[in-house]
């Protein structure tokens, strides 16, 4: 069938809708726009220094502040770009280039100051990582110090990037990285820019493919596709890559690929046709609609934990081809607005209210439970979050995944479907919760394959007991081109035979 229908065959005339509000809190501070000392200086390495300082200033997310910040300071396409590319691979790099800096500089960065801190950064990555000309990279890192700060902190950073500079990434990896015959993990994270404890995690959840660990990291490392996602009932996978330029995704029917660019500047999703969304997250989203019931589906679905919207509005539009209704749950005002204002028009009602004690009515033939996590399978686009996470966050969150999918299944009907999801392939995240649901709660787990039919080594058994735990879908990076997603179709048993 076509991308534009659901499974009932209808397809939604076409309509045109407003691009979301931009947020509050992703505007960069009035701080952080250059002052008149900064006129003559490279507006892209400007740009990125400023995502930079606000990040380590007040834990601003990069992918929240970038596209705010050129949007308002007008950059070109190509400045736009080079922004992107330093802003964003700096931050990823930071452990690495943290140990070449100090190394460099003959102390921790703990003591260098932050603003010198950040511009080391991106003077370190253009000179590691990019085939920007030394020189270059030097003087324009020195220019900026020279213009905030004067010339005293500039020839310090001057004198730092230099010695950066005599060696490649390669030689200071060589020096720096724990011997790989001692401690390999420690060599695998420190070459591709992860903390161990991260690499150690992925390492546990490939399991009998912990070979591909290096290949995983590097796929992490890397600047990630831009992945759209075709509204249903509006436009066609082909289509949007036929006015977009880009190319249809290899897994989902709605996907379509960019090598780049900023997608907010696309009439078609300025105009709400398409939207911004990894392919894996819309596979999870389609996985609740074709996952098999018990008895007929009387279209009342829900998304538990559904900000910022992009699963909300992807089923939104799914449940409008459909004939059914979606309620969206989301405890936060600001997240809940977003979602309010990315399902606009459709059949989705959002509640403010905290999912494990929504209040809302049960029966719900179709849940999804999209829950907060480590963020660990998101880290490419996300390049900070890597170095915000402790590995001490992790039994936190995971008992408010077990309480949240608790709630779905105290609102669920019985021979109805709950899908458990993160963007974490974190196995105490994953198979931990989803095992302790089937014991504690009597759910059947479903060979969740079914739901994404051609997407290859992506399904593995969920280890249970009695078998009852049935199969998952875990994505990768490195295999799939999506971020590393994990979901799990668990049925409530007691519905119609």
């Amino acid at each position: 069938m076509s991308e534009n229908q659901g499974r009932s065959g209808k397809r939604r005339p076409s309509r045109t809708r407003a691009g979301n509000p931009a947020r509050s809190n992703t505007r960069p501070r009035q701080a952080n726009r250059p002052n008149p000392a900064e006129a003559g200086l490279d507006p892209a390495r400007v740009a990125a220094r400023d995502v930079l300082r606000a990040v380590r200033e007040r834990d601003a997310y990069a992918n929240l502040v970038l596209p705010a910040l050129l949007r308002e300071r007008r950059l070109g396409e190509r400045d736009a770009a080079l922004a992107t590319e330093l802003a964003y691979g700096a931050s990823r790099a930071r452990g690495l280039l943290d140990s070449v800096i100090a190394h460099a500089a003959s102390r921790p960065v703990e003591e260098i100051d932050g603003p010198l801190l950040d511009v080391l950064r991106l003077g370190a990555y253009q000179l590691l990582r990019t085939r920007i000309a030394p020189h270059a990279a030097v003087a324009t890192s020195v220019d900026m110090v020279r213009a905030e700060a004067g010339p005293g902190k500039s020839g310090f950073v001057n004198a730092v990037l230099r010695r950066v500079s005599e060696r490649t990434e390669a030689d200071w990896v060589a020096e720096l990285a724990p011997p790989a015959d001692r401690d390999p993990m420690g060599n695998a994270a420190f070459r591709h820019a992860h903390p161990t404890w991260i690499a150690q995690a992925f390492h546990d959840a490939l399991g009998a493919d912990a070979g591909e660990l290096d290949e995983l990291l590097a796929a992490d490392d890397a600047r990630p596709a831009v992945h759209l996602v075709a509204r249903p009932g509006e436009i066609s996978a082909d289509e949007l890559a036929l006015v977009t330029g880009g190319e249809v995704g290899p897994w989902s029917p709605y996907a379509v690929h960019l090598d780049g660019g900023d997608p907010g500047r696309l009439d078609a999703v300025r105009e709400g046709l398409a939207g911004v969304q990894d392919e894996g997250s819309q596979l999870v989203a389609r996985a609740l609609v074709e996952a098999p019931l018990e008895g007929d589906d009387g279209g009342r679905w829900l998304d538990l934990c559904a900000g910022p919207g992009g699963k909300a509005a992807l089923l939104g539009a799914l449940a409008a081809v459909d004939g059914a209704t979606v309620d969206a749950v989301e405890p936060s005002e600001h997240r809940a607005d977003l979602v309010r204002s990315s399902t606009r028009d459709l059949p989705v009602t959002v509640h403010t209210v905290d999912g494990r004690s929504s209040g809302l009515e049960p029966g719900y033939d179709r849940i999804l439970v999209d829950a907060p996590c480590t963020g660990l399978g998101a880290l490419r686009r996300r390049p900070e979050a890597r170095w915000r996470r402790r590995p001490e966050d992790v039994a936190g969150l995971v008992a408010l995944q077990r309480e949240l999918l608790a709630a779905a299944v105290a609102l669920v009907r019985p021979g109805g479907v709950v899908v458990y999801a993160t963007c974490s392939p974190h196995l105490s995240e994953t198979i931990g919760v989803v095992g302790d649901a089937v014991r504690r709660h009597g759910l059947i787990g479903l060979d969740t394959g079914v739901t994404v039919p051609g997407v290859p080594r992506s399904t593995r058994p969920t280890p249970g007991r009695d078998g009852s735990a049935g199969t998952h879908v875990q994505l990768w990076p490195h295999r799939h081109g999506t971020d590393a997603m994990f979901f799990a179709a668990l049925r409530r048993p007691g519905g119609a035979q």
